[in-house]
């Protein structure tokens, strides 16, 4: 369970980090900010491609920074996803997603999206991937 410090601290860096996005196509901003188990934030953002398909989302981007880093056990994400404009929306990761944090994380990682109200929805990765296919399935 992540403290409610954690969890200012994450959405204040999936918000402030969605400056940094390459959304020239859809123009929606994503950023996100990933807790590890020891306590470290990584963030990300999406990177969209004129192909469309070479394309990646700001939660994959912040898991693979944290993997490439050495990392692999985490705690909680924050999500905030919204027109470039900078209103903010409940912004649930995208299948693919899900499926990444699927390899990594335990059915009760956090998955934390804010809104402009200052509101927030929280789920676990079971109550959004439930039945998800992973590692043991092999």
């Amino acid at each position: 369970m992540i403290t409610d410090l954690q969890i200012q601290e994450l959405c204040k860096a999936a918000i402030d980090i969605r400056e940094n996005c390459y959304a020239p196509y859809s123009h929606f901003c994503v950023g996100a900010a990933l807790l590890t188990a020891s306590g470290k934030i990584y963030t990300g953002v999406n990177v969209e491609n004129a192909a469309y398909g070479p394309s990646n989302c700001a939660e994959r981007t912040a898991v693979f920074k944290a993997v490439s880093e050495g990392e692999r056990t985490f705690t909680a994400i924050a999500i905030a996803g919204g027109p470039e404009d900078g209103k903010l929306d409940y912004c649930p990761p995208c299948g693919v997603c899900r499926q990444v944090l699927a390899e990594f994380c335990a059915a009760d990682f956090e998955i934390i999206l804010p809104s402009s109200s200052g509101e927030t929805k929280r789920f676990t990765l079971a109550e959004l991937l439930p039945e998800s296919f992973g590692p043991d399935n092999l």
